[in-house]
């Protein structure tokens, strides 16, 4: 079965936790851009939806979903997004998009975090798909250098600013054996603003294609 057909099952699968009523955390990426499409079949059943991303909120908006600011919503009962690896705990990797400090903060209003993957996805060890972190500009080479004392190897996402203004460096070269920890620990490094990792709240329910894994 192709990616893309997975990416699809998966997105149509995810449809079945939303309730009547409610507003949906809605995440980024390609996964998430098939649910968005099957979202839109729903949207007089929904009140709307929080987007993690200019380029979610744009797709919605084409649909004629609603798109809420957080504040105003208060908490949400579901929140669906994609991911760059997933391990066997849920744990996963995120930021490929660059909107990883978004998807953290609607993934941390939410009850429930659905992750919707394809099976290329899934991985033993999270760390071979590099780890993003967002950054203040004037940090990177300081959290640069905490990264490579850690044996990382730090690059620079030149070219690409956030939705929030900052910068991303990718960390290679980690195999990450206790993801809660290094998430803790980086979280701490001054003008680190999100570590792509997803562990500490990991998601509840995650659908490989249509099947639950």
């Amino acid at each position: 079965m192709s990616n893309t057909s997975e990416k699809r099952q998966a997105a149509e699968a995810a449809l079945r936790y939303v309730e009547d009523g409610a507003i949906i955390g809605v995440g980024t990426g390609s996964t998430v851009a098939f649910f968005i499409d099957a979202l839109a079949d729903l949207k007089n059943r929904i009140q709307g939806a929080v987007s993690s991303s200019e380029q979610s909120s744009a797709q919605l908006r084409q649909h004629g979903i609603p798109v809420l600011d957080l504040n105003a919503a208060g908490p949400l009962s579901i929140y669906i997004d994609g991911a760059d690896e997933c391990d066997g705990h849920k744990r996963l990797i995120k930021g490929g998009g660059a909107a990883l400090t978004r998807e953290k903060i609607v993934a941390a209003a939410a009850q429930k975090f659905v992750c919707i993957i394809d099976s290329s996805k899934r991985v033993d060890l999270l760390g071979k798909f590099p780890l993003p972190i967002e950054v203040i500009p004037m940090a990177r080479s300081l959290i640069g250098r905490e990264i490579v004392r850690r044996g990382g190897q730090p690059v620079w996402r030149d070219g690409v600013t956030t939705d929030n203004g900052n910068w991303i460096i990718d960390v290679h070269g980690w195999q990450i054996t206790d993801p809660v920890a290094m998430e803790t620990e980086l979280n701490q490094l001054a003008g680190v603003v999100t570590v792509g990792l997803f562990a500490r709240r990991p998601a509840d329910v995650v659908l490989v294609g249509s099947h639950e894994m």
